[in-house]
């Protein structure tokens, strides 16, 4: 029992600052796409991030079981990837997370069996609700943005299954390795063919190493050890704290000032988490 409380625990740890380094890692990240837009910008994640993984961890030591996982778990943490800068091109970066979170927000309640768990679905939905566009306004949030945010979160649900699948196949650095292989093979000739000679610029290099590290190689492995001792639902959960950190980090890097009521949307779903969080541990 003490070595199962110790791991959750380590697990806890691995997410808190996974999610630091990644919300860090996507503002930077959205100071390049002047440069080389979303594209390029997610060619230099997926590409260095992988070549750093496979250095590190040599996955072609490792033949999963089912390859078909990894495909399916490197394709979302792909399309994952580039859905969202596209999205907080348009959008405020917390504001982005907030509606890329419905996606592990829907795996943790569709895990529930319990009725009286929906309750925080009409959290999340009423928060989602609060952070749509208005058409009428000329500063509201541009829908095509809205919508790019939720299909990356649809992507984060997937990787958050597949990624729970494969990574109890053998070892969680080897697993992830893998999957940003697959990731940067699909994405990375989008952002060459998008972008071109702009990438070999040796200013913007560094930045791109800073943000595979920041935002995928370091975070990625963390999220994976976490996953390796908890289980999916659970590790959803605790990600209830990246709207909020995306939003400060935002603020912070990026300068970007969100309204009263943008920020109570962002609290609705991080309560509808919690609530799900606090529910699952009592039914468990």
């Amino acid at each position: 029992m003490k070595l199962a409380n110790r791991d959750f625990l380590f697990a806890v740890f691995c997410l808190l600052i996974a999610m630091v380094t990644i919300q860090s890692g996507a503002s930077i990240a959205k100071q390049l796409f002047p440069h080389v837009g979303p594209e390029g910008t997610t060619a230099y994640r997926l590409g260095f991030s992988a070549l750093i993984l496979c250095l590190v961890f040599r996955p072609w030591r490792y033949i999963p079981a089912n390859k078909k996982s990894i495909l399916v778990y490197g394709l979302c943490l792909g399309g994952m990837n580039i859905t969202f800068y596209y999205a907080i091109e348009r959008i405020p970066l917390g504001i982005g997370v907030a509606l890329e979170f419905t996606g592990p927000l829907a795996v943790a309640l569709f895990a529930s069996k319990r009725k009286r768990d929906y309750i925080w679905v009409l959290f999340a939905l009423l928060g989602i609700i609060l952070l749509l566009p208005d058409m009428s306004a000329a500063d509201g949030l541009d829908p095509i943005g809205v919508i790019l945010a939720l299909v990356a979160g649809a992507c984060w649900a997937g990787y958050i299954l597949f990624g729970k699948k494969t990574g109890n196949q053998g070892t969680g650095g080897a697993t992830v390795a893998l999957g940003m292989s697959v990731a940067a093979i699909a994405v990375v000739p989008l952002g060459v063919a998008s972008q071109g000679s702009a990438l070999l610029n040796w200013e913007l290099i560094p930045l791109g190493i800073m943000i595979g590290v920041l935002s995928s190689a370091l975070p990625y492995s963390l999220e994976m050890v976490a996953l390796r001792n908890m289980p999916a639902q659970g590790f959803s959960i605790m990600m209830s704290l990246e709207p909020a950190i995306a939003a400060l980090a935002g603020f912070i890097i990026l300068g970007e000032l969100l309204s009263i009521w943008q920020w109570l949307a962002i609290s609705m779903v991080i309560i509808a988490s919690v609530g799900s969080s606090v529910a699952s541990s009592k039914a468990n």
